[in-house]
C-alpha cells in the first residue's frame, strides 16, 4: 500500500493546515537561527511584559506562533490538539470566521498573560531579589517572556466543546467516553486550579484561560447577532 501524502494533507482543512505549517516553520527556524548564534526569534517574536524594553507591540500576534526549542512536546500537544479540532471546527465557522476565531483567541490569550504579570510581578521581583541581590528592575521585566498557541487552541477546544456538547470523547485513563462539554468545563478548571495554586509552574495557565474567556465572547456575540445559528451546527 502506497501512503499518500498529499492525500493526508487535502483532508485538513485550508487555515488549519497553514497554522500548522507556519508553527512548525517557525519552530525548525528558531532553532537553526540559534544554532548558527543569527538570533533568538522566542526573544524577539515572544510575548514579553509591557513595561520590559525587550516588548514589542507585534508580540501579542507573533508570540502565539512561537513554541519553547527546547521542549518539543510543547510543540506536538499543540499542533496534534489544533489538527484534531481544527478542521471540523473551520468547516462550521467557515475559513474566514475560523481564522478571526483563533486569533481573537490568541490575543486574548495575551491580553491575560500581561493582565497576570501586571498585577503579580512586585511579588515575584522580590522573590528573585532573594536570590539575586540588587538584580535591577529593568533586567526583571525582560526575563518575563512566554510563547505558544496554547491560548488559541484552548479557545479552539472550548469552541467544539460549544458547538458539539454532546460529542463523545476519549481521555486517557478514562474507560468510558466523556461528552465534549464536560472534556472542556473540566481543561478550563483544571487550569484555573493550577494557575492559583502555582502546583504546575512554569505554565501559562492564565493565558490558557484567556483563550477560553475570548473565545466564549466572540461565540456569544455571533449568537446574538446571528452569525451562528442551528443551522451553523451551532447547539
Amino acid at each position: 500500500m502506497q501512503y499518500n501524502n498529499r492525500s493526508f494533507l487535502s483532508s485538513i482543512a485550508p487555515v488549519t493546515r497553514h497554522l500548522l505549517m507556519i508553527n512548525i516553520i517557525m519552530w525548525l527556524a528558531t532553532i537553526v537561527l540559534l544554532r548558527y548564534n543569527i538570533i533568538d526569534l522566542n526573544q524577539l517574536l515572544g510575548l514579553h511584559f509591557w513595561k520590559g524594553s525587550d516588548f514589542g507591540i507585534w508580540q501579542p500576534f507573533t508570540s502565539m506562533f512561537m513554541h519553547d526549542d527546547r521542549n518539543m512536546l510543547h510543540l506536538f500537544f499543540n499542533m496534534f490538539s489544533l489538527w484534531m479540532f481544527g478542521s471540523l471546527l473551520e468547516r462550521v465557522l467557515g475559513s474566514k470566521r475560523y481564522l478571526i476565531y483563533y486569533i481573537i483567541c490568541g490575543l486574548g490569550a495575551s491580553l491575560a498573560q500581561e493582565l497576570v504579570w501586571q498585577f503579580t510581578w512586585s511579588g515575584m521581583y522580590q522573590d528573585l531579589l532573594v536570590h539575586y541581590p540588587g538584580l535591577p528592575v529593568e533586567q526583571f521585566y525582560n526575563v518575563l517572556l512566554t510563547v505558544g498557541a496554547s491560548g488559541a487552541v484552548f479557545g479552539i477546544l472550548l469552541a467544539f466543546g460549544m458547538i458539539f456538547p454532546n460529542m463523545p470523547m476519549y481521555i486517557f485513563f478514562i474507560p468510558v467516553p466523556v461528552k465534549a462539554k464536560w472534556v472542556v468545563l473540566g481543561y478550563g478548571l483544571l487550569e484555573l486550579y493550577f494557575g492559583i495554586s502555582g502546583n504546575q509552574p512554569g505554565v501559562a495557565h492564565f493565558a490558557h484561560l484567556g483563550g477560553m474567556i475570548a473565545g466564549i465572547i466572540l461565540i456569544l456575540y455571533w449568537r446574538y447577532n446571528g452569525t451562528l445559528r442551528k443551522s451553523n451546527g451551532f447547539y
